[in-house]
């Protein structure tokens, strides 16, 4: 359970809040490691929203109607391995107390590109932007959408420099497909619990 101050909303809380994990600035926008901005991007594209960044905060928001459910949105202004300096604040912005509603979207090596995973909690795979969240939150029980970019061929170069890098042009159409896959589960999981979300995402 996470503790609101008195600082925090006052209003009703988000049905589910969403973070997308990357890099700023223009140099980072179409790299692999920005593919959890990517889905936060097709959502607010999805749903006419916009993201707005406020002076004290640490990404730029935006609250989206799913249906009858309010989801909030977000994209972190710091770099990845300070992912947990903007969530900590937008937990408690948005009341989310119930920490498997929220959803950290990012790439993973380990998953082959196209292919998709939901998970809740658990290992965090050497990723930095997890890592920060996990130590910001205290606590490693939020839900996580992956997204397979892949890995590098053997002796060619480390995963970290990796991800830093555009995806291959032969790689951009499944990799579309699974940004709008991993919307849909958002947009799944905004009216359902994440073990629903789980058996009808991860089956392949």
């Amino acid at each position: 359970m996470v503790r609101r101050s008195r600082e925090d909303r006052t209003g009703s809380p988000a049905d589910l809040l969403v973070v997308g994990l990357g890099n700023p600035g223009e140099e980072y926008a179409q790299t692999r490691h920005n593919a959890g901005v990517w889905v936060i991007d097709e959502l607010v594209r999805r749903h006419g929203g916009r993201l707005r960044r406020g002076r004290r905060d640490f990404a730029a928001v935006d609250e989206l109607r799913i249906g009858s459910h309010r989801v909030a949105v977000a994209v972190p202004s710091t770099y990845m391995n300070e992912s947990g300096k903007a969530v900590a604040p937008l937990v408690r912005r948005f009341g989310i107390e119930d920490l498997s509603r929220l959803v950290i979207v990012h790439d993973e090596l380990d998953l082959p590109v196209g292919r998709l995973k939901v998970k809740l909690g658990g290992g965090l795979a050497g990723n930095n932007g997890l890592k920060s969240v996990r130590a910001s939150l205290r606590s490693d029980a939020f839900a996580r959408i992956r997204i397979g970019v892949g890995k590098p061929e053997p002796g060619t170069m480390r995963g970290a420099d990796y991800v830093l890098k555009r995806p291959a042009r032969r790689e951009r159409p499944e990799l579309d497909r699974i940004v709008g896959e991993a919307a849909d589960a958002v947009e799944y999981l905004a009216g359902s619990d994440i073990e629903s979300t789980m058996n009808r995402f991860n089956g392949g």
